[in-house]
């Protein structure tokens, strides 16, 4: 890994332990005050890293003529026979301002309120009946008036959901700078470098759960990914950097993506070619009741009705995509938006492209 990689890791077990680590190893422990402790409820496992700044490589020759070491994906084929590599030249997460990766500060990734969270939950608590599910969380997200705005990067407390806090001239905060470059070789046609940059990030209210289903005898999950960065930039250059087309900029960038419920579960295998597999099934409906011709509750089967009911108006069922404005280069075309989107069966197989 080329480049440098450096943080100062905060890792709180919830019992309560807490340690801080730092490459090097370090550790210490660190005093919580009492408001910190009424937040602690003894249960799983909490991560905070502070003054986190990672950054990779670039494909260039070192000062000594070495190449540098980075990251890439080879052994795929394409349609007609040559060989793909797929090179990831410069990968970053840094604080705010970070002038598309150029100028490196560090940020903090959680808090002591609001960790990362590693847990395993009872499953009857979020609609996974009799079973333990692992989870994968961000900071959480908070009522409304009690956290931050999730976009504004001068919100005060407050102003939104977002626990993750944004930078000011006294903080570095909790909203990272991120982006990577990369290119793709077909044989000896390599491409020019595609670049993708978001500015004062924020993932919180973000979880990945994980359990396994006995009937299908699979893993099945959730997983819901809230993204948010008050603008998120994707643009071509040459390989040299030496001319670069034009920029596409998406303004109040809003994702709220979700795949997998406790209804419609999104299962994980590998079928018997050895091609991986994400599938979400069709709703486990309920048995057969009548629903009256206009649509109505009275009239309906009550249980099928408020059934699907329930299942349609969810919002936490529902994926979301905004933003305040597309624009490509100097002109701007306006706000876009999906609001919504309901995934009630999706199917994803990958497949070996070698002849």
């Amino acid at each position: 890994m080329n480049g440098f990689a450096s943080c100062n890791l905060r890792c709180m077990v919830m019992l309560p332990l807490a340690f801080l680590l730092s490459l090097p190893l370090k550790a210490e422990m660190v005093s919580l005050n009492e408001s910190e402790m009424s937040e602690i409820d003894g249960a799983g496992i909490g991560l905070v890293l502070d003054n986190f700044t990672f950054s990779h490589g670039t494909d260039a020759p070192d000062a000594n003529g070495d190449q540098a070491r980075i990251f890439r994906i080879t052994g795929i084929k394409s349609t007609d026979g040559q060989d793909v590599d797929i090179t990831v030249n410069h990968l970053y997460i840094a604080g705010a301002n970070s002038g598309y990766g150029q100028n490196l500060t560090p940020v903090n990734l959680g808090r002591l309120l609001h960790p990362w969270r590693i847990d395993v939950v009872d499953g009857n608590t979020i609609g996974v009946r009799d079973k333990a599910v692992l989870e994968i969380a961000a900071p959480a997200m908070l009522g409304v008036g009690e956290g931050y705005d999730c976009l504004g990067g001068s919100a005060a407390a407050g102003s939104g959901t977002c626990s993750s806090r944004p930078a000011t001239e006294s903080w570095i905060g909790e909203r990272a700078d991120m982006g990577m470059q990369m290119n793709v070789a077909v044989g000896d046609d390599r491409s020019a470098n595609l670049n993708i940059h978001a500015k004062s990030a924020v993932i919180d209210g973000s979880y990945l759960r994980l359990w396994g289903d006995d009937a299908r005898q699979q893993m099945a999950g959730q997983f819901k990914l809230n993204f948010y960065s008050p603008e998120l930039t994707i643009n071509a250059c040459t390989q040299d950097g030496s001319e670069c087309g034009s920029r596409i900029t998406m303004s109040d960038f809003v994702l709220q993506l979700a795949i997998g419920n406790e209804l419609q579960p999104v299962f994980f295998d590998v079928d018997g070619t050895g091609n991986f597999v994400l599938e979400v099934d069709a709703i486990a409906a309920p048995a057969p009741g009548q629903i009256a011709a206009n649509g109505l509750r009275d009239g309906s089967d009550t249980a099928t009705w408020d059934f699907y009911e329930a299942y349609y108006t969810n919002p936490e069922y529902r994926s979301n995509l905004r933003i305040g404005n597309f624009g490509v280069g100097d002109r701007d075309f306006g706000s876009a938006r999906i609001e919504g989107m309901l995934i009630q069966h999706l199917e994803i197989r990958t497949k070996d492209l070698a002849p």
